[in-house]
């Protein structure tokens, strides 16, 4: 069984003692048949550490973007552009909107999102969408910029059925996180249920929101596992089966991503 973890912040993990260092981290991840991470950067600022990161093992990718929330950095196309050119950035993002952290005029943050979406398609690397609190906007910038033409995935999903078919018709997949294993994400339950499985990816966004039956405590990519056993459960059918599909599906979006034999 062969497992990916979408979507983890590997350089944002607070490693205690107990945890180890990122290479316990990772041999964790392997024991639960977690053997490839896309490791998402959130801030150019950063970017240098989370290329080394995934510099330092071969089945670590990264992505470079700006997160909607980061408001004391600018990012121009032409900077995004030549900092995606290294091979191991297979996608632009975590880009997105947020109107949840982020209050007033937010057109600098629109703006932004327009220029992650125009690199992308440039590139004809897929994008990393991240959506809170500003769903109408996120999409209708999709529309208007095209950003089927460069595709991607809806990060952490937890918005209806609604919205995920608007976004799965631009071509986009959907995301799963821990999110989905509370009990009171009831909306998360049935888009689990209702997504295409060739629509569909896990991940962790660790260090936060990790899943049940380690909610509350630190998020790491060896937990992908649980999300994936709930959402089988959820549609009745086996974990082998979601593995197989989600891996699957990230490879065939993140073309730049070399599957490594395990």
């Amino acid at each position: 069984m062969f497992l990916v973890d979408s979507h983890c912040h590997l350089d944002l993990l607070d490693l205690t003692p107990d945890q180890g260092d990122l290479n316990k981290v990772i041999a964790r991840a392997h024991t639960n048949n977690v053997n490839y991470l896309l490791n998402v950067c959130v801030d150019l600022a950063n970017f240098p550490t989370v290329l080394a990161t995934s510099e330092r093992y071969p089945f670590v990718s990264t992505s470079v973007g700006l997160h909607p929330n980061e408001q004391s950095e600018h990012v121009d196309a032409e900077k995004l552009t030549r900092l995606a050119q290294h091979p191991k950035v297979i996608a632009i993002g975590e880009t997105g909107l947020d109107y949840f952290r982020s209050t007033g005029d937010l057109d600098w943050q629109r703006e932004r999102f327009r220029t992650h979406i125009t690199v992308a398609k440039v590139l004809n690397k897929p994008l990393i969408i991240h959506m809170r609190d500003a769903t109408e906007d996120t999409l209708k910038i999709m529309r208007e910029e095209h950003a089927e033409q460069a595709g991607g995935v809806m990060h952490c999903f937890s918005e209806d059925w609604e919205i995920a078919k608007q976004a799965i018709d631009m071509g986009f997949y959907i995301s799963f996180s821990g999110i989905v294993t509370f009990k009171s994400a009831t909306t998360s339950h049935d888009v689990a249920k209702k997504i295409p499985l060739d629509r569909m990816l896990i991940e962790t966004d660790s260090p936060y929101l990790a899943p049940v039956p380690h909610r509350g405590k630190p998020n790491e990519p060896s937990f992908v596992r649980h999300t994936a056993e709930y959402i089988a459960k959820l549609r009745n059918i086996t974990l082998e089966e979601i593995a197989q599909q989600t891996t699957d599906n990230f490879f065939n979006l993140f073309r730049g991503a070399v599957k490594p034999y395990v």
